[in-house]
């Protein structure tokens, strides 16, 4: 579903990215961690078509794509429902088509019918994350990019989100290359974990996540995580902090 070659980026003439191989496959959902600092968004952007990298290629086999930001982004002038059903509306979708499909969409992220008709600013973190979720799934996407969907969200709720797009994926209907700092969200919801280098020279390694996403308990989770911590040295500087770079 794609596939990334020697791509390359800077920013002001200093490299963020460099000599980048990555391919996720179909139905394939990869994690791409690595340090504070090491590329990861700007990875995801050139993969989205956002950023056009400054060198290499990069091949993109989906029919449609969609995008989660660590943000919700949700016009605030619309209601959930508006928001979720936007992408089929500039698509030329009628509105009856449109708010249908959307209603579905809010369904699969169990977003309440009682919410629907609120405005943005009416609804909670993990409401307004749930439409963002909905909307990206709204015009089935066989591609989804999730750039730190998360970050900002409790543990408790972050479990519930986390939940959303295991369910999801299970499908099979789409691949998604997700974006994260966090190793226990990474081994929890991926089928592979990709780490980028801390000095930006590209993709350090890979390890295929055992088992199956969603079939994971915790403590398989969490002893996991402590062996990749502990005794994999790719993992080694998976918490180094550079802030000069980009992210």
């Amino acid at each position: 579903m794609l596939d990334m070659e020697r791509v390359g980026h800077a920013f002001l003439g200093r490299t963020v990215l460099s000599r980048v191989e990555l391919t996720v496959e179909r139905a394939e959902v990869v994690a791409l961690v690595g340090p504070s600092g090491s590329g990861k968004s700007t990875l995801v952007h050139i993969a989205a078509g956002l950023i056009e990298p400054a060198e290499g290629r990069v091949t993109r086999n989906w029919r449609r794509q969609a995008m989660v930001f660590q943000e919700p982004r949700l016009l605030p002038w619309a209601t959930a429902l508006d928001n979720i059903a936007y992408p089929l509306r500039i698509a030329g979708q009628s509105r009856r088509a449109a708010r249908a499909a959307a209603e579905d969409a809010a369904a699969r992220v169990a977003l309440d019918p009682a919410d629907l008709g609120k405005y943005p600013v009416e609804l909670s973190g993990g409401m307004r994350q749930r439409t963002a979720i909905a909307r990206a799934l709204v015009a089935a996407p066989d591609f989804i990019h999730f750039d730190e969907p998360f970050t900002a969200l409790d543990v408790a709720l972050r479990r519930r989100m986390q939940d959303l797009v295991i369910a999801a994926a299970a499908t099979g209907d789409f691949a998604a290359l997700f974006v994260t700092h966090d190793l226990a969200e990474a081994a929890r919801i991926a089928h592979r974990v990709a780490v980028l280098d801390a000095s930006g020279r590209g993709i350090l390694g890979a390890r295929r996540v055992p088992g199956t996403p969603g079939a994971r308990t915790e403590a398989e989770i969490f002893a996991l995580v402590q062996g990749w911590l502990t005794a994999d040295p790719l993992f080694r500087r998976i918490h180094d902090i550079d802030e000069r770079r980009a992210s």
